[in-house]
């Protein structure tokens, strides 16, 4: 297969495409290779990164969410309707704020994550592939896939919390509670078990919207084993459109594109 960049053609061997180690290596060959250690590649990374990442996003959520709720009490919205307005706005805020930092440390932990495998360059730790990015790319690289990243988590985000916020409502009026009625307080048990429904709700809803952009931003984000660094979210999609079409006839060859 071939693909033009800038008047230029990469010779890509579509096989390679169709392997699990080209992306994802299973547990057991991870195992098999790299022990236990290598189930946490860019772990380290991620921790560092996740603490300023969930201050930041938990500061911005709770600040937003409160000014929503002010903001939308004049339109005499329902009760879950107006939660899940103040929630996604929340939600959607949050993570914008919060990607600034995620995208880099993301970056970063997925090339730990694929280095040595299927060509993939190896490195000593976060700081060494932070050094490589800013010699080869500069600053830009620590955003590859930056503006794919506040499309997949900014509304999926918004979705999550606008779930989460009415869901709960809608339960607890099933419940009986919420209600001007007077009652009994629910048990810590009905609450953690209302809470877990409610996730369990938004996080499928949310998911719908997550998962095919986070694998068109996956990819985009370590697609130098092809070589082709200026490749954007469409070209990728494509590809693995492309890819996905060529597997139904198990006697096609490498086609050009």
């Amino acid at each position: 297969m071939a693909a033009s960049s800038l008047g230029q053609t990469t010779e890509i061997n579509w096989d390679k495409l169709d392997k699990t180690k080209f992306y994802v290596v299973g547990a057991e060959g991870i195992l098999k290779t790299d022990g236990v250690p290598g189930l946490y590649r860019g772990f380290g990374t991620v921790i560092t990164g996740a603490i300023p990442t969930r201050i930041i996003f938990l500061t911005a959520l709770e600040t937003t969410k409160a000014a929503a709720f002010k903001m939308l009490e004049p339109f005499k919205f329902s009760e879950p309707s107006q939660a899940a307005l103040a929630n996604g706005i929340a939600g959607m805020s949050a993570s914008l704020c919060s990607q600034a930092i995620f995208v880099p440390i993301d970056v970063i932990s997925q090339k730990l994550m694929v280095q040595g495998y299927s060509g993939h360059e190896k490195y000593n730790g976060g700081l060494d592939v932070a050094r490589k990015i800013i010699r080869t790319d500069g600053i830009r690289g620590f955003y590859r896939g930056f503006g794919l990243s506040v499309m997949t988590y900014s509304p999926s985000s918004a979705v999550w919390w606008a779930s989460y916020g009415s869901s709960q409502r809608i339960i607890w009026r099933l419940l009986g509670q919420g209600t001007d009625h007077e009652g009994a307080a629910p048990s810590e048990s009905t609450i953690m078990l209302v809470q877990a429904t409610g996730g369990i709700i938004s996080g499928a809803t949310a998911s719908c919207i997550t998962t095919p952009l986070d694998t068109i931003k996956t990819r985009l984000q370590v697609f130098y084993l092809l070589e082709v660094e200026t490749l954007s979210c469409f070209s990728v999609f494509f590809l693995l459109l492309l890819h996905h079409v060529l597997r139904l006839h198990t006697t096609c060859k490498p086609v050009p594109i």
